[in-house]
């Protein structure tokens, strides 16, 4: 049996994450033959403030598919915290597919250079 198809369970975790530059990092890429239903994101352990973050998307690569969109961090200025992204309640989402990347994509990120670790929850149909 595999847990992470039977609960919500930490399916990845990414370190070293830009939270400055323009462009998409791959979190979690789906398995095959299973679809991937995201949960929850745990930003933590930035390198430094995330002040002048405020449009991150997370979901599918290249926007085939969204998640949360336009998440802003920039209140998020000490190194020692952590901040948790959640699935909205009542809203439908579009399911990751097989083989996509589930990403994050920096629209307006943080004024200082930083990096921070991700942990990604769901789980797989």
């Amino acid at each position: 049996m595999d847990l992470s198809e039977y609960s919500i369970t930490k399916l990845a975790t990414v370190t070293g994450v830009d939270m400055k530059t323009v462009a998409e990092v791959t979190l979690y890429t789906v398995p095959a033959g299973k679809t991937f239903h995201p949960f929850a994101i745990c930003v933590r352990n930035n390198s430094a403030s995330l002040a002048g973050g405020t449009d991150y998307d997370f979901g599918a690569a290249s926007g085939a598919a969204t998640w949360r969109q336009t998440v802003d961090l920039s209140t998020m200025t000490v190194t020692t915290g952590e901040r948790w992204i959640f699935a909205e309640h009542n809203v439908t989402y579009t399911p990751i597919p097989a083989g996509t990347a589930f990403v994050i994509k920096p629209s307006t990120g943080s004024t200082l250079a930083c990096t921070a670790v991700l942990d990604v929850f769901g789980y797989l149909v």
